[in-house]
This record gives structure tokens, C-alpha cells and sequence, in this order.
């Protein structure tokens, strides 16, 4: 048994010591690659940059440290491992794969401390039960089972301390070892993605706001029974801690065990609450982590979980989206074409040949949505989708800048359809999307 899953793991809390746990591991791995390139050197042999940095060693370094400091560190290492066709190339998102997991949890001392400062003195006499292990741990903060003497059941995410103060500085050394890395492609720009990551990152640790977007679903799904959005208990919430109804779920993972007709009606409840965000609510949970989602398998409800990551769609974006849906599946190309320059996807001067591939690829994905059923498991498709876009990427093709409205957008529709894919589902989209493109 790993003692640090078994008893807890302090999170760093002083921006000192976040820094000095970065900057010590990017000289680790940065060394391991030094002596690596010179060993080949050695042999007559020109270094080979990435496979020194994807060494078993220096990925289990990597992804082992991250998940310790926890904060914006290893937040950004689950955004860039979310295969959702980020900008950056798969090498980097399998070093940070591991970071899908749960994170190391407080120990209960900090716990404590934690929630002292939060709280009013005395306010476990408020409790009839307190669960000091979590039942979930994550890279911002943790879930606690709790009963209040009143009879309320609640789960109280409680934020890990020092992590809001230590985001600009965790962005800045994350984004020192995406650079050293040497894998982004030649004249990408980097710094306005780190920019927005750590915008909202701050936004994520305001928890304040998470309550007001929790609120904000509960009220636009309320009439939708298969969705349940936990209720917020202000009494007991703070900037750093949220309290909420616990609701008896499963892992939405879990649903696999469940009859094809299950799954499909779990995805296709997700397809149509991602429709109604972009088009409708013009309001998105941007995070498409599965550890957001739960199910209650007696009824196939959809519990709905963390909202720090929404973001308010602005109507340009969600009418680019719908030009682009009517385009694509009426085959119009040259319309698409424009389209996609409009916006930022294709800039003016790029090469020909690399515009021609990026329509081709928009179009086997709109060939694919007009069957009468879209297999969200074949696998062949999405590597073939792969590897033609790492070989554009390859051939010098560098994706312009984009309105970062854009980013999440596509963030979610990925991990929409990941989820489909993990679930096996088989749905009509053509149909679902036709009510969506009647003028």
C-alpha cells in the first residue's frame, strides 16, 4: 500500500516552495535529457530530444510531482492530457496522462487548519458526522461526506491551501517545461494560452463564483428531470469552500456495465445538454473531466458536478458554430472555407496544401455526423482524424491564434465525444442536430 494515498500528502502551500519543487524538478529532467543527449553524442548519434524526454523515469518524475504540488501545476497537466485535439502534440499529453487520476488528498491536520480558518470556532459541534477522507480529490481542492446536525447531507469541496496565491508562478514553470520540452511546433505561440490558463485558473479557486454558476444550472435545467445539479448550502460555503447537496451516484465510467440502450440514452443526454449550452444557455461547463459527471443508475439521471470552468458564450461564437454545422453537412466547402478563416482557424497566408487537408478533415467529420448513425467507438476513425492532423502538424503547419472562447468550446465537444466514446454509444446525430439548423 503507497502510504501517501493511505495517510495523505501537506500540499505546498508558500509560493517558495511551489517554486523550488518546479524548478528543481525541470532541472531533474532536464538533466536526465543532458546526460542522455551526451551518451548518444557519444555513440556518434544526434540526440533524440524526445525520446530522452519520454524516458520512463522523467515521465514517472513529471507526473509524479505534479500530482504532489497539486494547484495550477497539475491542472495544466490534465488540460494538456485531455486528448481533445489540444495544440500541443500527443508525446507531451502522455507524460501528463497519469494526472487523470485522483490527486493525493490533506492529511487531516491541514484539513483542520484549513477549515479554521474558514469557518466559525466551534463549528464541529454543528456536525453529527465529518469524514476527514475525501471522497474525491482533485487538483484545486477535495470532497468531504458530511451530515450537519440538522439532518442536511452535504459534500464540502474544500480548496488546498496556497493554491490560488501560487497559480501565475505554477503557470510560468509549467510553461518553462512545456518549452524545454522542444515538442511545440516551430513559431507556436505559447504565452497567450498560458495567459488564459492561469485567468482561469484564478477564476476556478473563486469559489464564490462556482455557487453562482451551480445556481445558474440549477435554475436553466429545472425542468429537466434526467439532470440533477446539486443544490448550494450558503451557510456553510465560502471564497474557498463550497457545501452542496451529496447525492447517492456512481462514476460515470460505471455506465459501461450498463445495457446499450442505457449508454446510448447517457450520451445522448450529454449530447443534448452540450447543444443547449452552446446554442440556448450560451453558458458551458467547459470541463469535460468524467470525474464531473456522475449517474444514478435506478433512473439514469445525470448528476452534474463542478462548475469553476464555466464560461459564458458569446453569440458570435455560437453563431460561428451553427454556420459551421449547416456548412459542413450540406457539403458547402468553399463556405466552410470562409468560415473558418473568418474566425481564426485558417489565417490568410496559409499554405494552400495545409488548407486544403484542414477542409479535408472538417469534411470525413461531417461525412461521418450525416449517417443515419454515428459510432462514437470506432476507434479507426478518430486515429486516422490523428494522425492526418499530427502529420499536418508535422509538415510545418502552426494553428493561427483563436479567440480562446473557441479553445473551450472545442475542449467540451472533445470530451463529449470521448465520453461517447468510452460508453460504446451509437447515436443519430444528424437528427439531433437538425432541429438546430432549421432558420
Amino acid at each position: 500500500m503507497n502510504p501517501r494515498r493511505d495517510k495523505g500528502l501537506a500540499v505546498p502551500a508558500t509560493r517558495l516552495g511551489r517554486l523550488s519543487r518546479l524548478g528543481a524538478l525541470t532541472a531533474g529532467v532536464a538533466g536526465n535529457m543532458a546526460m542522455g543527449g551526451m551518451a548518444q553524442l557519444g555513440r556518434g548519434e544526434r540526440p533524440d530530444w524526445r525520446g530522452l524526454l519520454m524516458t520512463p523515469k522523467n515521465v514517472t518524475r513529471i507526473a509524479d510531482e505534479l500530482s504532489k504540488m497539486r494547484g495550477a501545476a497539475m491542472k495544466i497537466g490534465q488540460l494538456v492530457s485531455m486528448d481533445t485535439g489540444d495544440v500541443l502534440p500527443p508525446e507531451l499529453s502522455q507524460i501528463m496522462a497519469r494526472l487523470r487520476d485522483n490527486a493525493d488528498f490533506m492529511p487531516p491536520s491541514q484539513l483542520k487548519k484549513v477549515l479554521a480558518s474558514q469557518w466559525p470556532d466551534g463549528w464541529l459541534k454543528d456536525f453529527s458526522c465529518f469524514d476527514v477522507r475525501p471522497i474525491a480529490a482533485a487538483s484545486i481542492g477535495q470532497v468531504h461526506r458530511a451530515t450537519l446536525r440538522d439532518g442536511r447531507e452535504l459534500a464540502i469541496k474544500v480548496q488546498y491551501p496556497g493554491v490560488a496565491r501560487s497559480i501565475d508562478s505554477d503557470v510560468a514553470n509549467v510553461g518553462a517545461l512545456i518549452r524545454m520540452s522542444g515538442m511545440l511546433p516551430k513559431g507556436f505561440e505559447l504565452e497567450p494560452y498560458l495567459a488564459e490558463a492561469a485567468r482561469q485558473l484564478h477564476e476556478e479557486t473563486d469559489y464564490v463564483r462556482e455557487a453562482h454558476y451551480l445556481t445558474a444550472f440549477q435554475e436553466l435545467l429545472a425542468g429537466e428531470q434526467e439532470f440533477i445539479v446539486p443544490k448550494v448550502h450558503a451557510d456553510w460555503s465560502t471564497h474557498s469552500i463550497l457545501a452542496m447537496d451529496f447525492v447517492t451516484s456512481k462514476p460515470i465510467e460505471e455506465a459501461l456495465s450498463e445495457n446499450k440502450e442505457q449508454r446510448n440514452s447517457i450520451t445522448q443526454k450529454f449530447i443534448r445538454l452540450f447543444l443547449s449550452e452552446l446554442f440556448n444557455f450560451r453558458m458551458l461547463q467547459s470541463d469535460p473531466n468524467f470525474a464531473n459527471y456522475r449517474y444514478v443508475p435506478s433512473t439514469g439521471d445525470i448528476v452534474l458536478l463542478d462548475f469553476g470552468a464555466t464560461r459564458e458564450i458569446s453569440e458570435d461564437i455560437s453563431r460561428f458554430y451553427l454556420n459551421v454545422l449547416k456548412a459542413g453537412l450540406s457539403g458547402e466547402r468553399d463556405k466552410l472555407k470562409d468560415i473558418f478563416v473568418s474566425i481564426g482557424l485558417l489565417g490568410e497566408n496559409t499554405d494552400l496544401e495545409h488548407r486544403g487537408v484542414v477542409l479535408d478533415l472538417a469534411q470525413m467529420v461531417f461525412d461521418r455526423l450525416r449517417a443515419p448513425e454515428f459510432d462514437f467507438a470506432d476507434t479507426a476513425f478518430v486515429q486516422s482524424i490523428q494522425s492526418a492532423g499530427e502529420a499536418l502538424v508535422r509538415d510545418g503547419f502552426v494553428p493561427t491564434a483563436v479567440p480562446m472562447e473557441l479553445l473551450y468550446v472545442q475542449r467540451k465537444l472533445g470530451g463529449m465525444f470521448l465520453l461517447g466514446a468510452k460508453l460504446k454509444a451509437r447515436l443519430p446525430l444528424s437528427e439531433m442536430l437538425a432541429d438546430y439548423l432549421v432558420d
